[in-house]
């Protein structure tokens, strides 16, 4: 997948859809921002295991902390300085792996 930062009509697009799920802006940067909390740990980390599957055939990776059952997600493409269609890309799988 070619990488191309969003903007205009195609960035509003995105990101109300994304909105929708529970993204958030992330304040004074161009990115954006989730929690996650599972059941438990186990539950969190498999999670974590099958989106950086992903993120790594993507070669787009996700900055996240992680304590106990709760994941903390930033997405942003920081070779384009802002958010590209990766990022929605992946912010999509991670909402769809969630369930």
């Amino acid at each position: 997948m070619d990488a191309h930062k969003l903007e205009g009509t195609d960035r509003d697009q995105a990101l109300e859809a994304l909105t929708g799920h529970g993204w958030t802006l992330v304040e004074g940067r161009d990115a954006i921002t989730k929690r996650f909390v599972f059941g438990d740990f186990n539950e969190a980390f498999g999670w974590m295991t099958r989106v950086a599957l992903v993120a790594e055939h993507m070669n787009h990776h996700p900055e996240w902390f992680n304590v106990y059952k709760t994941v903390e997600v930033t997405l942003t493409t920081h070779d384009m300085g802002g958010i590209s269609n990766l990022d929605v890309a992946l912010a999509s799988k991670m909402d769809r792996f969630a369930g």
